[in-house]
């Protein structure tokens, strides 16, 4: 599971009083970015929170800064939170301390990166609050707050992360699981992902090579490097519509680590392909790139299925989409083995929390079992259906080895027919650059910089 974390639907319902502030104005911002923390903090995942508040940040300038905002407040959620509460001896109203939480998310950017003055921050949180008729009683509490915080900044932020929670911003847990499962690397893991992740695009083989794409960029200015064998990143993110050949399926966004499923693969033409747990269709459209196959998509969730075939329309391409539980291959499999089976399985999204920073606060230490249990009810179902001397590649867009090796070894031991190929295993987070002449032109497209985190596993059937 690499484009698509699980996530919880729970919906938070906010009653607030129409808001009347400039829809271009920090203070607007800062309110509907409180109300997608708010949402989070009540179990929704942020994209769904900020879908909800976006009918109110209908001006673009309002949408990009409340996504700024809410992306950086998951990234430093438990530092403000300390800083809360060590100013705020009452706890306030929720949707005034989420204006605050929002507020120290911006006001503890280092000065030479900080994307607003401090007295701007704290003169539109004010704004913010008493643009609320029920709320803005606490106005002069808010004023007094971010002053206070300002007076002594650097002090309060080194007491706030002397807890490994604060300093971290994840949850104890978390913290303790990539410890125990990354005892070299945990704290290059938990930095990787408090930064924002690229913007890496698929260069589309059947349109073009990264070569003649990247020569593309240049004659419009657009700085870029290759990250991969059809990985490109963007040195400066950009909206997709003002990206050269987007439209027309010359290229797609997708990490440079997610690119590998398609290539480890080894499709070739003619085979029979299942892409189980397809949504939202990244990796079923690289297949579909790179060789000329059958090809069955397959996701439980029938509007997630719906992304699928816009996805694929975009690149022009070809596939059956079927609604379906990969654990229940009786509702679909129509008795003809795979050549090849792409197992992308729920999990519980660790790798890519850099773009995702919303997980880390929806999941719990619960969730790993269940989710270990709901892959291996999928792997066992889905590999009678390879074909003898076809392939299975087990994916996630994990760092717990729960999910990643643990599972693989489980799933040789249980299989006899089951023969381990090469694959790279756990790939963690990184943020490395690609050195001069380092992308390789080989199958598996082996030498990659900046990716999230995955697991690849490789099974042949004797």
């Amino acid at each position: 599971m690499t484009d698509k974390p699980s996530r919880r639907h729970t919906a938070a319902h906010h009653r607030l009083s129409v808001l009347k502030l400039a829809p271009d104005s920090l203070a607007f911002a800062l309110d509907c970015a409180a109300q997608a923390v708010g949402a989070v903090r009540a179990g929704s995942a942020l994209p769904a929170a900020l879908q909800t508040v976006s009918a109110s940040a209908k001006h673009a300038v309002a949408r990009g800064a409340v996504q700024d905002i809410a992306y950086r407040a998951m990234r430093r959620l438990a530092l403000a939170d300390a800083l809360l509460h060590k100013l705020v001896k009452k706890a306030p109203p929720p949707h005034v301390a989420n204006v605050l939480v929002c507020a120290f998310t911006l006001l503890t950017d280092d000065e030479a990166h900080a994307a607003y003055a401090p007295f701007t921050v704290v003169d539109q949180a004010v704004s913010a609050i008493a643009a609320r008729r029920e709320f803005s009683f606490a106005k002069g509490l808010v004023n007094a707050v971010l002053r206070n915080f300002l007076r002594e900044r650097d002090a309060l932020i080194d007491e706030a992360r002397t807890n490994p929670v604060a300093r971290w911003n994840y949850p104890q847990w978390w913290i303790d699981a990539v410890k125990r499962g990354q005892p070299e690397a945990w704290e290059r893991i938990l930095e990787a992902g408090n930064a924002q992740g690229p913007l890496t695009l698929r260069v589309n083989a059947r349109h073009a090579s990264v070569d003649e794409y990247l020569a593309r960029l240049a004659d419009v200015h657009i700085d870029a490097e290759a990250v991969g064998l059809h990985a490109v990143r963007l040195k400066t993110p950009m909206p997709v519509e003002r990206i050269p050949g987007f439209d027309e399926g010359v290229v797609s966004v997708q990490d440079a680590g997610a690119q590998r499923a398609a290539q480890l693969l080894d499709v070739k033409d003619g085979m029979r392909v299942l892409d189980a747990c397809a949504a939202p269709g990244g990796k079923t459209g690289h297949i579909l790139e790179l060789a000329n196959v059958e090809l069955i998509a397959l996701e439980s969730d029938a509007e997630r299925a719906g992304r699928i075939e816009q996805n694929l329309q975009r690149l022009k391409l070809d596939a059956r989409i079927t609604v379906g539980d990969a654990g229940d291959p009786a509702q679909w499999f129509d008795g003809a083995p795979f050549d090849r089976i792409l197992a992308d399985v729920p999990c519980s999204a660790s790798g890519i929390v850099r773009r995702h920073p919303d997980i880390r606060w929806l999941r719990r230490a619960s969730d790993i079992e269940a989710l270990v249990a709901e892959q291996r009810r999928i792997l066992s179902a889905l590999w009678p259906l390879v074909a003898k001397g076809g392939e299975l590649l087990y994916v996630t867009c994990s760092i717990f080895p729960e999910e990643g090796e643990d599972q693989a070894r489980w799933f040789g031991a249980a299989h006899e027919d089951a023969v381990r190929l090469d694959a790279p295993g756990q790939l963690l987070p990184t943020a490395a650059r690609a050195s001069a002449g380092a992308v390789q032109d080989s199958p598996a497209g082996t030498n990659i910089a900046d990716h999230d985190g995955f697991f690849y596993a490789r099974f042949q059937k004797r």
